[in-house]
């Protein structure tokens, strides 16, 4: 019995990591901007997880960006580490964040089925960007 309760602990350690389970405990960039530049909200309709993404841009770099919203653990703790990485960002390098740098940076064993949960903050962010990018009327 005590082989069996080790294995899930380890398990257990592997899906929600030290890193994971701080940033879901302590998130870094809670809340929201005075006055963003760009916001975009993205919702999972199959489990309710609601992230909002906001940023300030200057000189087409991410110069602040927060987040707001209700979700899992490992939603939560992908926006905020996300946050943590975006930051000074060029916005005209492409993708500013990659799918695989997101992953990697939780170290976490995450499963096919919550990958949706990791990547919703980071689609957020992408449109975002996207949006941003569109020229605006008038211009």
């Amino acid at each position: 019995m005590d082989d069996e309760n080790e294995d899930t602990t380890e398990r257990q350690q592997r899906l929600y990591s030290e890193v994971l389970l701080d940033h879901f405990r302590n998130p870094r960039n809670y809340g929201s901007l005075p006055s963003p530049d760009i916001a975009y909200e993205g919702v999972n309709p199959l489990c309710g997880d609601r992230i909002r993404i906001e940023l300030e841009i200057r000189d087409n770099r991410i110069k602040a960006a927060r987040f707001v919203g209700d979700g899992c653990a490992i939603s939560i703790a992908a926006a905020s580490l996300l946050t943590e990485l975006v930051l000074d960002a060029d916005l005209d390098q492409g993708a500013v964040v990659s799918s695989e740098k997101l992953l990697s940076s939780l170290k976490s064993d995450i499963k096919p089925s919550r990958m949706k949960c990791v990547l919703l903050p980071l689609e957020a962010l992408r449109s975002c960007v996207k949006i941003y990018k569109q020229p605006q009327p008038g211009q």
